[in-house]
């Protein structure tokens, strides 16, 4: 009797799994900027660490047929592959979507229907849609079951409040913009929860406290070196502790 076979049926399937997750996160990397986004007065950058080879964040950012500058970030229900895969569908259904001129209430209302369509059962996209327009120096943002974001000003960082209902759970979901006036110097930085809401060895969260005290001493950093504070300041608070969440963010910022 070989008892060797089912050891190495087990190797194989083994290294099955990983080629298919490396491949599954090469996919993921073409679904996010390749660089950060120059545009005017305007720089977009973002940082991406998923809690496995592959996650559930989701964004982008562009510059629209008419010189308007879109972002989304997005977070899907669960973990691993599978969250990936939803992402990738979301993602694929806004880029049918946005470049379109629609409003980010409008887009969010679209994406909602399409995969309200699909049925796929416990599973939905928290996400926010945001164009900026030069011209008036406004932002709009529709969001839907995600925090944030956060408005970096001269009068300090403060949260804004927004909140709808995730896409892909209910049809005929109606969604709301926000208008946001910006000045030269500011900056918006949106953020999945996986980043608020990281524990630490006591189980305490990281919370949005510890996040505005990181963005209000952010004189002298770049967007990439902000975002790159805010992430590693998240890995020290956690320690040893093992992450339970993907952690994506966008910083937007207006000179």
């Amino acid at each position: 009797m070989n008892t060797m076979a089912p050891v190495q049926e087990l190797r194989s399937l083994e290294k099955l799994r990983e080629q298919e997750l490396e491949e599954a996160r090469s996919i993921q990397s073409v679904m996010l900027p390749a660089e950060s986004l120059r545009a005017g007065a305007v720089t977009v950058s973002h940082e991406f660490q998923p809690i496995e080879m592959v996650g559930g964040d989701f964004l982008d950012y562009f510059v629209l047929a008419d010189g308007k500058i879109g972002l989304y970030l997005g977070d899907v229900s669960g973990k691993g592959l599978p969250a990936t895969l939803y992402a990738a569908l979301a993602v694929g259904t806004l880029r049918g979507v946005h470049k379109t001129g629609l409003l980010p209430n409008e887009v969010l209302a679209t994406l909602n229907e399409r995969l309200t369509m699909r049925g796929i059962v416990q599973r939905h996209a928290a996400i926010q849609y945001a164009v900026f327009d030069p011209d008036r120096s406004e932002m709009r943002i529709a969001s839907a079951g995600m925090p944030g974001p956060m408005h970096f000003s001269a009068n300090g960082c403060r949260v804004l409040e927004l909140s709808d209902i995730p896409p892909g759970l209910f049809v005929g979901v109606n969604y709301e913009n926000s208008v946001l006036s910006l000045q030269p110097g500011d900056a918006v930085l949106f953020y999945t929860d996986g980043i608020a809401d990281a524990l630490n060895a006591n189980g305490e969260e990281f919370g949005v406290e510890r996040l505005q005290a990181i963005c209000a001493d952010r004189k002298g950093f770049s967007s990439k070196e902000l975002l790159s504070r805010i992430f590693s300041t998240v890995a020290d608070f956690v320690g040893s502790r093992e992450r339970h969440d993907d952690m994506a963010a966008a910083l937007f910022t207006y000179e």
